[in-house]
């Protein structure tokens, strides 16, 4: 119990604190700088910001979910997702180094209310879970949408990450559809969405 202990919160240090690893390479890291005013390098960071803070969100729900879950094999596709999300903590960080931003001061409370979160729906039973983590894709990707077109039309290394991340989050709900997912009721939904708006503004800004 207390190994297990002590590996989760090493889990979470690293995901709050460390730069991220990847696998996989930046999307559009071959792609030249695009000329931006620092007004629009200012935006780019901050939306980039946002999208790392939500992936912080994500690595806790993933860990508090994996937690509580029954069956090794729903288990197992929750880690191969938070590790996918930790390639997009990877990504976000280092495009917001590039853009000369920071990440979110607000990052530790982000990742203790989502852990919180996660072992909850965890706690609901694997159909449960695999509905919450179905749904918070569903809204990450629209998520991410909506800020590939605020971009500057000339950023293309930004767009080529938001883009990827979103495969990668559609595959993630398609994946929790196929396990079993149940459909979350509409108040839980609507809470969702209001919770990640208050994120994302507070986000933009710290």
């Amino acid at each position: 119990m207390l190994d297990t202990l002590i590996f989760e919160l090493d889990k979470a240090l690293r995901a709050v604190f460390v730069a991220a690893p990847t696998r996989r390479p930046m999307p559009g890291a071959d792609l030249p700088e695009a000329d931006m005013s620092d007004e629009e390098k200012r935006h780019v960071a901050a939306l980039m910001r946002v999208n790392h803070c939500g992936e912080i969100c994500a690595q806790a729900l993933y860990q508090g979910q994996a937690l509580g879950s029954r069956d090794p094999t729903v288990r197992r596709e929750l880690e191969q997702a938070a590790w996918e999300e930790t390639e997009h903590l990877n990504w976000t960080e280092r495009r917001i180094v590039e853009l000369g931003g920071r990440k979110s001061i607000l990052n530790p409370l982000w990742y203790a209310g989502s852990l919180a979160i996660g072992v909850l729906a965890g706690k609901c039973g694997d159909t449960w879970s695999l509905g919450f983590l179905a749904e918070t894709e569903r809204q990450v990707e629209g998520h991410l949408e909506n800020h590939k077109a605020r971009l500057p039309v000339q950023d293309r290394k930004s767009w080529e990450v938001l883009e990827q991340m979103k495969t990668d989050e559609m595959r993630h709900a398609e994946t929790a559809n196929h396990f079993g997912a149940r459909a979350l009721p509409l108040p839980v939904r609507l809470a969702m969405k209001l919770s990640s708006k208050l994120m994302t503004r507070l986000s933009y800004v710290a």
